[in-house]
């Protein structure tokens, strides 16, 4: 395992294009724990990840700059390691694509798939944002903001190591809910920095969790230390296992740090997944962290 290689370490910046610098990372490792099998997952899904620091010249010197929204699916054999994403992008910085900057971005965003479908063993589609671009499309108007209640404010919060035994069946007789916490909060799997978060979570089906319940297990995870996309399967698969449901739909929106944010989302069906986010050239409003 090389996930360590650059996270939590003092590390030059390449000055030229350096596409082994990538670290693939197998999502089997962290599977296992939760009981996900890689040959039957209880869910389809897709990570989408923001990168701000994609730069390039032109071939006369003109820097060309802008976001690059990535997306690839959750059946990949590997996940990228975001530091190791980092130093790739930037080993663009000094290089020169292109007589014009059409022309540049169309061999560096060819470039980039190419060397994530390599290195990630999947098929990853990009999109560059240049200018001011709509961020006015957004998956999740309609969730409820958990931690808005007056109940959760008059709530004790006491563990802060996950504990799926917090999660408990409402004795509400609906069959569906639509909610979402700003509080998410685990820490990097290498170097333990905490990484801030929000989650929502759809969820149909004879049982349903009890609210704070919910909230109290999303808070739990605080003390956790693993990757996002880690993060998001073991919520999706306590939820799962515990209640069953018809319908599930876990997304975690990231907080953007080191000049990415990662964004996973999981479902039980395709068509219940953010339509938005998922999509690479569309770009979606923001939240506060982000």
């Amino acid at each position: 395992m090389n996930e360590d290689k650059y996270l939590g370490k003092v590390t030059s910046y390449p000055q030229k294009y350096s596409p082994e610098i990538l670290i693939p990372v197998p999502r089997h490792l962290n599977r296992k724990d939760y009981n996900i099998k890689e040959n039957n997952l209880p869910f389809t899904g897709y990570d989408t990840w923001h990168a701000y620091e994609l730069s390039f010249l032109t071939e006369k010197g003109l820097p060309v700059v802008g976001l690059l929204k990535l997306v690839y699916p959750s059946d990949s054999t590997f996940l990228v390691e975001s530091k190791s994403f980092k130093l790739y992008l930037n080993s663009f910085n000094m290089e020169r694509y292109g007589k014009t900057p059409a022309e540049g971005l169309e061999i560096v965003l060819s470039t980039i798939r190419y060397d994530l479908n390599q290195t990630l063993k999947t098929n990853v589609t990009t999109h560059f944002f240049q200018g001011d671009e709509s961020q006015s499309h957004f998956d999740f108007d309609d969730f409820e903001i958990l931690e808005n209640s007056e109940v959760a404010v008059s709530s004790d919060f006491k563990n802060y190591t996950e504990t799926p035994e917090l999660l408990a069946q409402s004795e509400d007789l609906k069959k569906t809910i639509k909610v979402a916490t700003h509080l998410l909060r685990s820490n990097c799997k290498v170097t333990h920095q905490p990484d801030w978060g929000s989650a929502y979570i759809h969820l149909k089906g004879n049982q349903i969790p009890d609210k704070i319940s919910l909230l109290k297990y999303i808070v739990s995870v605080r003390n956790e230390n693993h990757f996002h996309e880690e993060i998001c399967e073991m919520i999706y698969k306590r939820l799962m296992d515990i209640f069953s449901p018809q319908e599930l739909m876990v997304t975690c929106i990231y907080t953007r740090r080191g000049g990415i944010d990662i964004c996973p989302a999981r479902a039980s069906r395709t068509d219940l997944l953010p339509k938005f986010l998922i999509s690479p050239g569309v770009l979606t409003k923001k939240l506060l962290r982000q």
